[in-house]
C-alpha cells in the first residue's frame, strides 16, 4: 500500500506544479516581478520526487538516470531566462512520471486485488456444532470449517458435508462456477456462490495454492525480461553520452556556426530533453508487468519476465502423457458381449463385483455400466485375487474378471483373437468377463486424451512448433494416444533419465524448447528444458523447478500463454522502434532549430506516455479467436 500512497503524492505534486505554472504565467503577463519566484517554487514541488530519485541513483548506485537530465534541462532554461519553458518542462515531465507510476502500478494492482480476496477469518466448527470465528493463520490441518453462501473460501481443503458451487476465476481465470461434491478440493481465495457447506482443512495458510500464486507472481514482477534488463543497463551509458553531447551542442554552433550564446545554450537544453531515453527505457517493463498480470488472471503463472519473453521463440515442446495430455485415469472405450442373451445378467454381475474393488480399471468399468444395472445378483460371493482379477461365485455359476488367461481359466478361445488383437494394437488394456470359464464379454480401456489436448497440439503444429510426447507407458499405448493427438514424435517406456536426455538433445537441435509435466519423474526434464511448464495440480517438486505453472491442469491455457508471449514481443518491438524514431527526429529537428523547448518536451514525454499505454494493452484478456 505504500506504493499506492507514493503514487498519490506524485500526482498531487504534478497538480500543484501545474497550478504554480498557470499563476506564474499570469503574473509574468501582467509584469508582476515575483513571477520567477512562483515558477521556481512550482519547479521544486513538481520535480522533487523524480530529481530526488535521480540524485539517489547517482550517489548510491553510481547510475545516471534520465531524471537527472530533466532536472538539468529545467535549471539550464531558467539560467538563460526561459522561466516558463523551465516550469513547463518540469510540469510535463512530472505529469509523465505520474502517468508512468499509475500505469505501472495498474498491472501490480491485479495482484493487490487478489490479496484482498483472501479472507483473514474463518468459521471453525466446534464439537457441539457451534462455530467460532478464528484467524486463518491459526487453522490446522484437519480442522472443520463452515463456508457460508457468498463467502470467500479461507484456506485449501476438501468439501466434507453439503454441496458447493465455487467461482474459481481467481485460480483458473474461468468465469463459470464449478460444482463441488463431497471429497472434492476447494481452494483459498475462491468464492462459494452456492449454499453453505462444510470443509476440512488440508493445508496451512502459508502453503495454499492461492498463497503460491501470490508469491510466484510477485517474484515474476520483480524479475525483468532480457529486453527490459538490457534497456536498464544501457540507460547509464546513454545518459553519459547525452551529457557529453550537450557541451558539444552548445560550443560547436557558438564557435563555428555563428550562433548566439543564448541560442546555443537553449539548443543544448533542448537536446537534454529530446535525447533523453525515457520512452526507450519504458518500452519493455510496463508491458512485461502487464503481460505477467494478464497471465496470472487467466490461470498461467510465469516465474519471471524472461520466461514469458522466451516463450515466443519456442521451437519444440514436449509433453508427459499421463495427467498432462490424458485424464490420468482409464475409461471404457469399447464393450463387446459374445452372448447377447447373457448381456443383462452379465452386466449386473460385473458391476456387483467391480464395485467392491478400488482398482482404477474396476472403477472405470463400474462407471461405464452402472446406469445399465437392473438388479443386484443374490447369493454372489466375491473374492479379490490380487494380481489376477475378481472371482464371483453362486451355487450354479462361477464368474471371473481379469486377463484372458485368468478369465477363461487357461482354456483357449481362438474366436476372440482377431478383435482382441485389434484392441491391443490400439494400445488399450483388455479386460475379460467369463461365466463358467466361457468368455461372454470383453472391454477395451484407455487413458484417453483430455478434451483440450488435441486443440493444444493442433495450435502448436500450426505455429510450426514440433510436438513430442514422452511417457513411461507401453509403446502401443503411447502410439495410440499419440496418433489420436497427431504428435510429431512419440517416445515410450521413458525413465526420468531418458526424458532428461531427450530434452537436452532437443535443446541442442531446436534451441528454445519446453517440457510440460506434472510428476516427480518429470522434474529433471522440466529443470533442463529452456522453459519448464508444470501442471498446477501436479507434485510440489514439479511446480518448484518449473518456470511456468498452469493452474488446475488446464492445458488449453498453453496456446494462450504462447499468444501472450508473441504479443508482448510485438508490442515491445513496436515501442522500441517508435521511441528511437521519435528521439532521432527530435534531435535532428533541434539541430535545425525547428523545435522549441516546449514542443521538445511534449514530443519526448508524449512518446513515453504512448509507449506505456501501448504496453498496457497486454492487460486485456486474450480471446480464443485471437489465436
Amino acid at each position: 500500500m505504500s506504493k499506492l500512497s507514493h503514487e498519490k503524492k506524485v500526482i498531487l505534486s504534478t497538480i500543484v506544479c501545474g497550478i504554480f505554472m498557470v499563476v506564474g504565467w499570469f503574473l509574468e503577463k501582467n509584469t508582476i516581478p515575483i513571477f520567477p519566484i512562483v515558477y521556481v517554487i512550482g519547479m521544486v514541488i513538481g520535480g522533487y520526487f523524480q530529481t530526488k530519485e535521480g540524485i539517489t541513483e547517482t550517489i548510491n548506485d553510481k547510475h545516471l538516470s534520465v531524471d537527472l537530465l530533466m532536472a538539468l534541462a529545467a535549471i539550464g532554461a531558467c539560467l538563460i531566462g526561459y522561466w516558463f519553458e523551465g516550469i513547463m518542462l518540469t510540469f510535463i515531465f512530472s505529469l509523465s512520471g505520474s502517468l508512468e507510476e499509475y500505469t505501472t502500478n495498474k498491472s501490480k494492482r491485479e495482484i493487490y486485488s487478489l490479496l484482498e480476496m483472501q479472507p483473514e477469518d474463518a468459521y471453525k466448527l466446534q464439537s457441539d456444532g457451534s462455530t467460532e470465528r478464528v484467524a486463518v493463520e491459526t487453522l490446522q490441518i484437519g480442522d472443520t470449517l463452515l463456508v457460508p453462501k457468498g463467502a470467500n473460501i479461507p484456506i485449501d481443503g476438501f468439501l466434507s458435508n453439503g454441496q458447493g458451487l465455487c467461482d474459481e476465476a481467481s485460480i483458473t481465470g474461468e468465469s463459470i462456477p464449478v460444482d463441488k461434491t463431497i471429497g472434492e478440493e476447494v481452494f483459498a481465495g475462491t468464492i462459494n456462490v452456492g449454499n453453505s457447506f462444510e470443509m476440512t482443512v488440508t493445508k496451512t495458510s502459508d502453503n495454499t495454492l492461492f498463497s503460491k500464486i501470490i508469491s510466484l507472481v510477485e517474484e515474476a514482477q520483480n524479475t525483468p525480461s532480457k529486453t527490459a534488463s538490457f534497456l536498464d543497463r544501457i540507460e547509464n551509458t546513454y545518459v553519459k553520452i547525452v551529457l557529453l553531447m550537450v557541451p558539444l551542442m552548445i560550443f560547436i554552433p557558438y564557435f563555428f556556426l555563428n550562433w548566439g550564446w543564448n541560442e546555443s545554450f537553449y539548443r543544448g537544453m533542448v537536446l537534454l530533453v529530446v535525447a533523453s531515453p525515457c520512452a526507450l527505457v519504458a518500452s519493455a517493463t510496463p508491458a512485461t508487468l502487464a503481460a505477467i498480470s494478464s497471465g496470472a488472471r487467466n490461470g498461467v503463472l510465469f516465474k519471471g519476465g524472461v520466461f514469458l519473453e522466451q516463450l515466443s521463440d519456442l521451437k519444440a515442446i514436449s509433453f508427459d502423457k499421463t495427467g498432462t495430455l490424458t485424464e490420468g485415469r482409464p475409461v471404457v472405450t469399447d464393450a463387446y458381449f459374445t452372448e447377447e442373451t447373457e448381456k443383462e445378467h452379465g452386466i449386473n454381475v460385473l458391476v456387483a463385483m467391480e464395485t467392491t474393488s478400488t482398482h482404477p480399471l474396476a472403477q472405470a468399468i463400474t462407471q461405464y455400466f452402472i446406469s445399465e444395472v437392473t438388479e443386484t445378483p443374490p447369493n454372489l460371493k466375491i473374492d479379490d485375487l490380487t494380481g489376477s482379477g475378481m472371482l464371483g461365485q453362486t451355487p450354479t455359476e462361477t464368474w471371473r474378471i481379469g486377463n484372458l488367461a485368468f478369465a477363461a481359466n487357461h482354456i483357449k478361445q481362438p474366436q476372440l483373437d482377431e478383435s482382441v488383437n485389434q484392441l491391443q494394437e490400439e494400445g488399450k488394456t483388455v479386460i475379460f468377463l467369463s461365466k463358467n470359464d466361457k468368455i461372454i464379454g470383453y472391454f477395451g480401456l484407455l487413458d484417453v486424451p483430455k478434451q483440450a489436448a488435441k486443440e493444444t497440439i493442433d495450435y502448436f503444429k500450426k505455429e510450426g512448433i514440433n510436438t513430442i510426447m514422452m511417457t513411461g507407458d507401453h509403446p502401443k499405448t503411447a502410439q495410440a494416444v499419440g496418433k489420436m493427438l497427431g504428435m510429431d514424435a512419440i517416445h515410450a517406456e521413458c525413465t526420468p533419465e531418458s526424458k532428461t536426455t531427450l530434452i537436452k538433445e532437443q535443446h541442442a537441435t531446436y534451441g528454445v524448447n519446453a517440457m510440460v509435466g506434472d510428476g516427480v519423474n518429470d522434474a529433471p526434464a522440466l529443470a533442463n528444458a529452456s522453459i519448464g511448464v508444470a501442471m498446477g495440480q501436479g507434485t510440489d517438486i514439479a511446480i518448484d523447478v518449473a518456470d511456468v505453472v498452469l493452474m488446475k491442469d488446464d492445458i488449453e491455457k498453453l496456446p494462450m500463454a504462447h499468444h501472450l508471449s508473441k504479443k508482448l514481443k510485438r508490442i515491445v518491438t513496436q515501442n522500441i522502434i517508435f521511441s528511437v524514431s521519435v528521439i532521432s527526429l527530435l534531435i535532428i529537428s533541434n539541430f535545425m532549430k525547428m523545435v522549441s523547448l516546449p514542443i521538445g518536451v511534449i514530443g519526448h514525454e508524449g512518446s513515453t506516455i504512448l509507449v506505456i499505454l501501448n504496453g498496457l494493452r497486454l492487460l486485456k484478456t486474450p480471446k480464443k479467436t485471437d489465436y
